[in-house]
């Protein structure tokens, strides 16, 4: 079968060639002729199998077949890098179209996305956290009137993060009459009753088979004791065993400390898990895409949505706990029919989990070991510090915090007293001045000695209302009585 031989516009068969996609795969035959129909489907598609493109293929024909400015179609995705993947392959796809796409997701400002809504963007592509907190925004500017296609990928990776609720807040808010396309990796029960909910009269794709990783990968294990799987790891990077490479670990802080490991080695490396930032999340996706870097180290946050090409290896680190898991990691090489190696790192602690796999799919997988290596060395340093220390050294973090946001409150608090102990010295001195001021120019009476006994032998020699007026007097009467007393006191009568 060809891409011809689907029914698709003839500007999708063009970005499909530019694409050097040759055939379709197969969830690629089994969904976009129904999907193109109309008719909701339910499918289990698994990791890497070409899932995004049989959804995209006929949601872009049905809007090329009667264009219209509105948002006609919503993708949910479960995480920020699976709508970022979406609307990368949905960019590439409708690039000799003139149909619009808008990732929403969080981590980035709110503008440009409530701008992608206001002018009726034709496709979203959304996270369910980010587009309730668009649709809880006044001005009710999030339009889903004309809606025609709802698209839920990985729909079991959502049920697993807790967004069945968000779902539920979403359909509300969704026409009934709609087509609904219906797509996850795995198929548990509460799957299908939320399909019930949603679908009607579906066409069902492999839903009653078991979940397998996809065909061309190579899978092995690598047993190892826990202490040494960075060591471990290391030599299969120098020894070229191990290409470029995502290695999942099962926390953010093993991550971190095994990206921390792999500095001191000198191997390149990136980090990506829910604690960074989204800048720091594309940063490092970059850098692993462009060749800056050659191991990614991730938690289960890439597991799906990544889609890199020609990925050599994935490697587990640590043993998932659940097959499903299991799938979506090592799903993320060997894409689309390529070929690939996952690898896993196994201590005996893990084997249970192992075993729980190897039954999910259905194989023994063989164990390998790496010529030359100590498996029976002391690692240098612990991988991951226990969880009793980290929370001791986090608690004495913050006593020296405390310690020095306290130090500091004192020196500002004796600062403060000095400054008022000086501006209280300055008004005193002041005070002085304003005083020793008074007493030089104030009235007669109390001013200077001079005038005062100028104003009483005025008084007692010559005229005693002139001594009386000078000395309780002020401006000109006080002046006049002054020179009366210089004088000598005139007597009345007496010569001029």
């Amino acid at each position: 079968m060809t891409f011809d031989s689907l029914g698709l516009d003839r500007a999708l068969l063009r970005a499909v060639g530019d694409l050097g996609w040759s055939k379709p795969t197969p969830i690629q035959q089994d969904a976009v002729p129904p999907a193109r129909d109309g008719k909701d489907l339910l499918a289990c598609a698994m990791t890497g199998s070409g899932k995004t493109a049989g959804f995209l293929l006929p949601v872009l024909h049905r809007l090329l077949d009667a264009p219209t400015r509105a948002t006609r179609a919503l993708v949910l995705a479960p995480t920020r890098e699976l709508a970022a993947q979406v609307h990368a392959d949905f960019t590439a796809l409708a690039r000799h179209t003139s149909l619009r796409g808008a990732a929403i997701f969080g981590g980035v400002g709110m503008g440009p996305q409530e701008a992608a809504f206001r002018t009726h963007t034709d496709v979203i592509i959304a996270t369910p956290g980010r587009l309730l907190d668009h649709m809880r925004q006044p001005g009710g500017y999030v339009d889903f009137r004309q809606l025609e296609v709802l698209v839920l990928d990985e729909a079991d990776r959502m049920l697993d993060m807790g967004f069945l609720p968000d779902i539920k807040r979403v359909l509300a808010h969704l026409p009934a009459r709609r087509q609904t396309l219906f797509f996850s990796a795995t198929m548990p029960q509460p799957i299908v009753e939320l399909s019930r909910q949603m679908l009607t009269d579906p066409v069902r794709i492999n839903v009653e088979r078991v979940a397998q990783p996809a065909k061309g990968i190579e899978q092995a294990l690598w047993p190892v004791s826990e202490a040494l799987k960075a060591d471990l790891f290391i030599a299969l990077l120098r020894q070229d065993v191990v290409g470029n490479v995502i290695c999942f670990t099962r926390t953010k802080h093993r991550s971190n400390r095994l990206s921390d490991v792999l500095t001191r080695a000198g191997i390149p490396n990136a980090r990506i898990h829910g604690n960074r930032s989204q800048n720091q999340r594309t940063e490092a996706l970059a850098d692993f895409k462009g060749g800056k870097v050659r191991v990614l180290v991730a938690t289960d946050i890439v597991a799906r949505g990544i889609d890199v090409e020609a990925l050599e290896h994935v490697v587990n680190f640590d043993v998932p706990h659940l097959p499903e898991d299991y799938i979506h990691r090592v799903g993320r090489t060997a894409r689309a029919e390529a070929t690939g190696e996952a690898f896993t790192l196994v201590s005996p602690e893990e084997e249970a989990d192992l075993r729980a796999i190897e039954k999910a799919i259905g194989r023994k997988l063989p164990r390998r070991t790496l010529p030359g290596f100590d498996y029976a060395h002391k690692p240098t340093e612990k991988l991951e510090i226990p969880i009793a220390e980290r929370i001791a050294a986090i608690r004495a973090r913050k006593a020296e915090e405390r310690a020095r946001a306290k130090a500091k409150l004192e020196r500002r608090e004796q600062q403060a007293r000095l400054d008022a102990e000086r501006a209280a010295r300055g008004g005193a001195a002041k005070g002085g001045a304003a005083r020793s001021g008074a007493s030089r120019g104030g009235p007669a009476g109390q001013g200077r000695p001079g005038a005062g006994a100028s104003s009483a032998s005025g008084g007692a020699g010559g005229s005693g209302s002139s001594g009386t007026s000078g000395g309780s007097g002020g401006g000109r009467r006080r002046r006049r009585g002054g020179r009366g007393g210089g004088a000598g006191g005139r007597a009345p009568g007496g010569p001029r």
